[in-house]
């Protein structure tokens, strides 16, 4: 019988043939911590006495959560790991470098990496066919320590995407409605892996998108398949030579198989206050917003700024709508500000915020009012996330948002393009 993705990429990690349901020990290319997890990761290497780091290159703290801080303790979070990176040499993505796996993406994530992060969407980099995965704090301690760690081998399902995109329909409509179908818990420590000619045709921000959000089912990674959208991809950023082919075997052991023609797709919409309450936008009926916010590690790419600003060029928001647009990486900031991205946002009522998680996590930058509700690029809608339990949070996508600020109320992206 032969071996998934999930199983290939394990295996080499192991040192030998593994197979779902086995535990193994598997060596780690990358791991990284982030504001909100890193002091209790710092604390327990401490615990342990653990006072060099198995590779400080491929150790990083990321203060992204909070980025700029807005109050005092978050300060003084900030302040203790960046004094833990200058003691073992760690590597610090300060304030402003952007989010966690999206920084990943772009500077490290390779085709067969095994990436272990603490923080729940370190599976975003499924979409560069990284074994990435989110541990918790002590786990990830473990293998900034040693450079190992220890799982069960998850067992896969493999979804297969056929048809043609039609205009207005994304990666992110694509894991709504899967997500919306299996539920909150379908897959529960599963690895996801996407086939199909449609995900050969969709961007890798697309891709991203579709990664991030495997765990809002429960899942443990969303791989796709590389190619050469993912070695283009890499090319941009002037790694071509992280480029590598991986496929399963023929005669792979999948426990489900999943089957979604796009071209039957429209656009979803997750409703308050589960990710898994989607409906397609044509039964959404009429919901007013105060707030749109776009972003995150969801869809906080260049490619989905341009979507909206392609369909907010010359227009201007709603009255009493709330725009806000907050990158994921610095890299995407400058290119939007360069390529007129950004300036025709903020044309258009926008407030652009400096790279980073954002409103997302109900910090800063976006916090809700009572009884106010906000239509996000976001992953998670659950009560209180965006700061505030006596609001409503609706997600969806690029699109979906930039007509939702042009109206006022959800809408649908199709009849703008």
């Amino acid at each position: 019988m032969g071996q998934t993705l999930t199983e290939k990429i394990l295996s080499e990690h192991s040192g030998r043939p593994v197979r779902a349901g086995e535990f193994a020990v598997v060596s780690v290319d990358l791991a990284y911590v982030q504001d909100g997890t890193g002091p209790l990761t710092v604390r327990q290497l401490d615990r342990m006495g653990i006072k060099k780091l198995f590779d400080p290159a491929r150790c990083v703290v990321f203060l992204d959560h909070a980025s700029p801080s807005p109050r005092l303790e978050l300060s003084n979070d900030h302040a203790f790991l960046r004094e833990f990176t200058r003691r073992t040499g760690a590597v610090l993505s300060d304030i402003g470098e952007g989010i966690s796996h999206s920084v990943v993406n772009e500077r490290w994530a390779r085709p067969g990496d095994v990436i272990v992060g603490a923080d729940s969407h370190t599976c975003t980099n499924g979409a560069m066919c990284s074994f990435a995965t989110g541990m918790g704090s002590t786990d990830v301690a473990v293998a900034m320590a040693y450079g190992k760690t220890w799982m069960r081998v998850p067992e896969s399902f493999k979804i297969t995407v056929r048809g043609v995109w039609p205009k207005g329909v994304y990666g992110k409509d694509l894991i709504l409605k899967f997500i919306g179908d299996i539920s909150a818990e379908g897959a529960a420590y599963k690895a996801l892996e996407f086939h199909g000619e449609a995900m050969t045709n969709l961007s890798m921000a697309g891709r991203l998108a579709v990664s991030n959000m495997a765990v809002e089912c429960g899942a443990k990674v969303g791989l796709i398949l590389p190619d050469e959208v993912t070695r283009r991809h890499l090319a941009s950023l002037k790694r071509e030579a992280d480029y590598r082919d991986l496929a399963p075997d023929d005669d792979a052991d999948y426990e489900k198989v999943f089957r979604y023609d796009v071209s039957e797709l429209e656009p979803y919409v997750a409703c308050p206050h589960f990710v898994d309450n989607v409906k397609p936008i044509s039964r959404i009926g009429e919901v007013k917003v105060d707030q749109v916010f776009m972003g995150t590690s969801t869809n906080g790419r260049l490619e989905d700024f341009q979507i909206a600003a392609s369909i907010l060029k010359g227009k201007r928001k709603a009255d009493g709508v709330r725009l806000i647009c907050t990158p994921a990486s610095r890299r995407t900031y400058i290119q939007g500000m360069l390529d007129g991205t950004f300036p025709t946002l903020a044309q258009a009522g926008a407030t652009i915020t400096g790279p980073g998680c954002g409103a997302c996590v109900g910090v800063h930058e976006g916090v809700l009012a009572d009884n106010e509700v906000c239509l996000a690029t976001q992953n998670r809608n659950f009560r209180g996330r965006m700061g505030n339990p006596n609001s409503f949070i609706y997600l969806a996508s690029p699109a979906v948002a930039a007509v939702t600020a042009l109206e006022g109320k959800i809408a649908d992206p199709r009849k703008y393009l």
